[in-house]
This record gives C-alpha cells, sequence and structure tokens, in this order.
C-alpha cells in the first residue's frame, strides 16, 4: 500500500463522536486531508464485547487502508482501549489512540496529582487509562466513573438545562468529592456537555479534552517522519458511514463544528 504527503489521516469512531476529533485536526492541519469512517451500523462500540470492538476496529482499518491511508487515529476510546496495541503492531502506517495523549496531557496539568477519568463502561472495565495513568505517572492517584447517559445526551443535543445537569450532578459528584483536580473526558462524546461538567466540578478543575492533544501529537508525528504536507491547500473532508442515523446531520455538525459535505454511506467488511 503506497501513500505519499499528499495522502490522506484516516479516522474511525462507532459514530460520529469522533468528528470532535477531526474538528480538532482540521483546526490545528488544516492542509491535510481526512478520510473519516463512521460505523454507525454498529455503534456503540462501548456495550460489546473486546473481541466484537476488536474484529470492527480491524475492519474499519483495512478500508481507511485500502484507501491510501498515510496515518490513522483512532478516535474511539473503547476501540483505543481494546484495538490499538495490535492496530499500532500490525499496520503498515503510524496508528494514534485518543487514550495516551489524554493522559498525557491531563499528567502536566495535574498539581496535585488526583486525576478522574469519565467514560464509558467498556472503556473503564478495559483498564487502558489505569495502565496508562500507573505507566505516566506512577505517583498519582486516579478514579474512574462511567456517564452512559452523557452519549444519548449529547446526540439529542441535550446539552445543558435540567436533565443535562441533574445527570451531571448524579454521575459526577462522587468524583468530585475525591478532591480531583484534573479530569479526562474519556469519550468523544463528552466535550459538548463541558459546560455541565464544569459547573458541576468546579473552576479549579481542569478538564481535559482528548481530540485536542490527539491533533496536537498526530501534528508532531507527521513532522518527525517528514510525512506533513508543506503545501498550501483547501483541504478536502470525505466522511462516510456505514449507516445514517436519526438526526445525522444535526448530530453530525455539532460534533464536526461545520456544515457536512462529501458523505457517503459504504460496506466495509
Amino acid at each position: 500500500m503506497s501513500f505519499t504527503v499528499k495522502s490522506p489521516i484516516g479516522v474511525f469512531d462507532s459514530g460520529l463522536g469522533g468528528l470532535t476529533v477531526v474538528r480538532q485536526i482540521r483546526r490545528i492541519l488544516p492542509a491535510e486531508e481526512v478520510l473519516y469512517l463512521g460505523d454507525l451500523a454498529h455503534l456503540p462500540y462501548g456495550t460489546k464485547s473486546e473481541s466484537e470492538i476488536r474484529r470492527r476496529s480491524e475492519q474499519c482499518a483495512r478500508f481507511l487502508l485500502k484507501r491510501g491511508i498515510k496515518a490513522l487515529v483512532i478516535a474511539c476510546n473503547s476501540a483505543s482501549s481494546v484495538a490499538f496495541a495490535r492496530l499500532r503492531k500490525t499496520l503498515p502506517v503510524p496508528v494514534l489512540d485518543v487514550i495516551t495523549p489524554a493522559v498525557e496531557s491531563a499528567v502536566s496539568a495535574t498539581r496535585n496529582y488526583r486525576i478522574g477519568v469519565i467514560a464509558t463502561y467498556a472503556t473503564i472495565e478495559s483498564g487502558s487509562y489505569a495502565r496508562i495513568l500507573q505507566k505516566k505517572c506512577p505517583d498519582a492517584e486516579f478514579f474512574m466513573k462511567p456517564c452512559p447517559l452523557f452519549v444519548p445526551l449529547a446526540e439529542e443535543g441535550w446539552l445543558d438545562g435540567a436533565i443535562a445537569m441533574q445527570a451531571a450532578r448524579k454521575y459526577l459528584l462522587p468524583i468530585k468529592k475525591k478532591s480531583i483536580d484534573t479530569l479526562i473526558l474519556g469519550c468523544t462524546h463528552y466535550p459538548l456537555l463541558q459546560g455541565v461538567i464544569s459547573k458541576v466540578m468546579g473552576r479549579s478543575v481542569s478538564l481535559i479534552d482528548s481530540a485536542i492533544p490527539t491533533a496536537l501529537k498526530l501534528k508532531a508525528l507527521l513532522a518527525k517522519r517528514k510525512m506533513s504536507y508543506d503545501g498550501v491547500r483547501q483541504a478536502r473532508l470525505k466522511i462516510c458511514v456505514t449507516d445514517y442515523v436519526r438526526n445525522f446531520t444535526r448530530i453530525g455538525e455539532a460534533f464536526l463544528g461545520e456544515t457536512l459535505e462529501c458523505v457517503r454511506r459504504v460496506r466495509i467488511s
């Protein structure tokens, strides 16, 4: 499989939440073309077994590789938890997850070495955040909390108001009592709820959106490997999905921060 500096960056997620990562890639690397794959026909990954998450992730990666990508970003915490190590080892292009950059950013931000992580059940149960936090900062204490209702709230657009605030308080007050000063948003949907999350946690707690450190790490990796596109161009974004879901356009544009264009439905295997 051949690729050049003009080749696109491949990004995949189980749904549209990974467009929050694409949003930051397009902000930080505006000249790089992006090919996004949302496996909407099989979402969410967060409730599936590890073997099924791994299988779907490998299928997504193969689809993108066949289209000549020069690097792959796993913009899904569940897939990053389960499939990153294998994909990094077996694929012929550089592979980035969204967990490691988030942890590194949290370790840099913390002052009291008490770090919280909110994510899906699958991400937390995989132990990936715990392992990487332990490796990157053995002296830190970390506290995990699954927040499954945050995903449908984000997709419904219920980003503030009584329902969102009630869910945020229910999930976050127990972890706030642990006196954390840094909170990792361990799901690509969660940045849309930063407003209510910040209100519950307070200004003294730094919120880590994995999309930003992931895009910065991608930029550094491409530069190091001399794979960056140095020319001036209006980078294209192509979006492929395995199904169309209810409120597809509204949800996608909320995550991406721009109009959804060049979207087509595909079959992967």
